[in-house]
């Protein structure tokens, strides 16, 4: 069942009139969502560039959902100018924890996209964006991994959250999956090779059941903002 959140967000984006198509990805799209505990990871395509006038106007939506039908969903989503959409390098206005803030639509999220991804309305993501090798998968699981992981791995502060610990025990399992295999692993699955002692693993996988509420969000909001 979709959740009310996409559904909320689908409806108030279609009266924007400038949002042609409304994209999952994560958790969602892979099958692996766990409400309440999973994040709600969406891609917009837009018509044109997304200037101040229409960036005011996606943060009074989203603003509005996060009080309602979107409240405690983890709700986000990337605003992607269509003609901009193949550039990998390209900035695009993004809603996640309560802020718009600028970023690129990542190499895993494509693969997400292309090889999971559904659309809430518009057209198919495989009508958008060209389809993924499994080498193309790999190096952009290396460049995550490279990236943040590499930039958090300096700052043991944020391990001291179990967001973190539980996000980089999965993401290296993930990691090396991806590497091997050229395929992506959905986060409870790679919870099961994740390396890491059996007490460690039965608290994971409680956290993932939803069993265990989950730690302060500001370590996964870094992580949101370096993307």
């Amino acid at each position: 069942m979709r959740p009310v959140a996409v559904t909320a967000l689908s409806a108030r984006l279609s009266e924007l009139g400038w949002v042609t198509d409304l994209l999952v990805a994560g958790s969602l799209a892979t099958g692996d969502h766990v409400p309440g505990v999973s994040d709600l990871d969406l891609v917009a395509v837009v018509d044109g560039p997304v200037g101040a006038e229409r960036e005011a106007a996606l943060v009074a939506v989203h603003r509005d959902l996060d009080r309602g039908d979107a409240a405690g969903a983890d709700l986000g989503c990337v605003y992607v100018d269509e003609a901009r959409l193949l550039d990998p390098a390209a900035l695009h206005p993004t809603w996640t924890h309560g802020s718009l803030v600028q970023r690129i639509l990542s190499g895993v999220t494509r693969v997400e996209l292309v090889r999971h991804g559904f659309a809430v309305s518009g057209r198919a993501p495989a009508d958008l964006l060209p389809p993924v090798t499994d080498d193309e998968v790999r190096a952009a699981v290396r460049a995550e991994i490279c990236g943040y992981w590499r930039w958090a791995s300096r700052r043991p502060r944020m391990w001291l959250s179990p967001v973190i610990a539980d996000l980089g025990l999965t993401s290296m399992a993930r990691g090396r999956y991806a590497l091997a295999t050229g395929d992506l692993l959905t986060k409870t699955a790679a919870i099961e090779q994740a390396d890491a002692p059996a007490w460690l693993l039965d608290q994971l996988r409680a956290r993932r059941r939803g069993e265990v509420r989950r730690a302060c969000a500001r370590p996964r909001r870094a992580l949101r903002c370096h993307r």
